[in-house]
């Protein structure tokens, strides 16, 4: 079946959506994003990624195409047209084509922003196999730029990290600054000492991830100890266990970090529960 995607104020099959050569994203990476999980046929943390939207936009004075109740609509018309039960639903927002390239911002007044979202139909993405097995991590230097932060389409690094990790024979790779782990290449991340949650505090250094600020929510509810802070690789490696989180991840557990295994190397039950948790409140404040 032909996805129906969402192109500037048109629902439309996939192969006849378009935006200009011109466009800043193209020519500049000049675009903020988010990706809304979907389950049971339901957005996951919606109003939190639609206000992580809205500071990405004003960080970078860029205006936005629509309200957040017009995103609500878009996104659910494209669920139900698509029949996603399971899946992701992804927004990118452009300061738009302004019909040549230049280095200078086009004037807002002239140039309309683009806007594209379209799903992925993830059958099991609740009950990913990763879960049970746990990820292997590899480390690597943090060579982004200082506003990660801002969640743009500046995704040319973490992309490189992703293949530094599938080369060493691993999952995923995480970034290291200063001898301290920054985050993943697509998630956020976290060890466990115990019963504390440890993981680096909010700064322009990481993503505000949304599906962040839920786990730790959950996590102090569930009384375990949250501290912000930054940790070292060997820090990590000594880790009792270690995960990440991201909107299409959830709660991932990972269970080697540099060819060191955590614990037994099995998935924590600390981590496992955390996703438990996660999934069961999360849907129940699905929409």
């Amino acid at each position: 079946m032909t996805r129906t995607v969402y192109v500037n104020g048109e629902y439309l099959p996939e192969h006849e959506a378009k935006v200009s050569i011109f466009d800043r994203a193209f020519l500049m990476a000049d675009g903020v994003y988010e990706v809304t999980s979907v389950l049971e046929g339901k957005l996951i943390d919606f109003a939190g990624h639609a206000k992580r939207l809205e500071r990405s936009l004003t960080e970078l004075d860029m205006r936005a195409p629509c309200t957040t109740d017009e995103l609500l609509e878009i996104h659910r018309e494209l669920v139900r047209v698509n029949d996603i039960d399971e899946g992701l639903v992804y927004l990118q927002i452009t300061r738009g084509a302004p019909g040549d390239r230049d280095f200078v911002f086009p004037d807002p007044e002239t140039t309309e922003p683009t806007i594209v979202l379209f799903t992925q139909n993830k059958p099991g993405l609740a009950d990913s196999p990763a879960a049970k097995t746990g990820l292997k991590i590899v480390t690597i230097e943090d060579q982004r730029w200082g506003r990660r932060d801002i969640k743009t389409v500046q995704l040319l690094y973490p992309s490189m990290g992703k293949m530094m990790a599938k080369k060493a024979g691993c999952d995923d790779a995480w970034m290291v600054e200063d001898g301290f782990v920054t985050e993943g290449t697509s998630n956020n991340a976290y060890i466990v000492k115990g019963n504390k949650i440890i993981t680096r505090a909010l700064s322009n250094d990481i993503l505000h991830g949304i599906t962040r600020a839920a786990v730790l929510r959950f996590a102090r509810e569930a009384q375990m100890e949250v501290e912000e802070r930054n940790f070292s690789v060997e820090e990590a490696k000594s880790a009792d266990e270690a995960f990440v989180t991201s909107a299409s991840a959830f709660v991932m557990p990972v269970v080697e970090i540099d060819g060191a295994a955590l614990g037994d190397g099995t998935p924590g039950r600390r981590s496992l529960r955390l996703r438990e948790i996660y999934l069961e409140e999360s849907l129940k404040a699905a929409i």
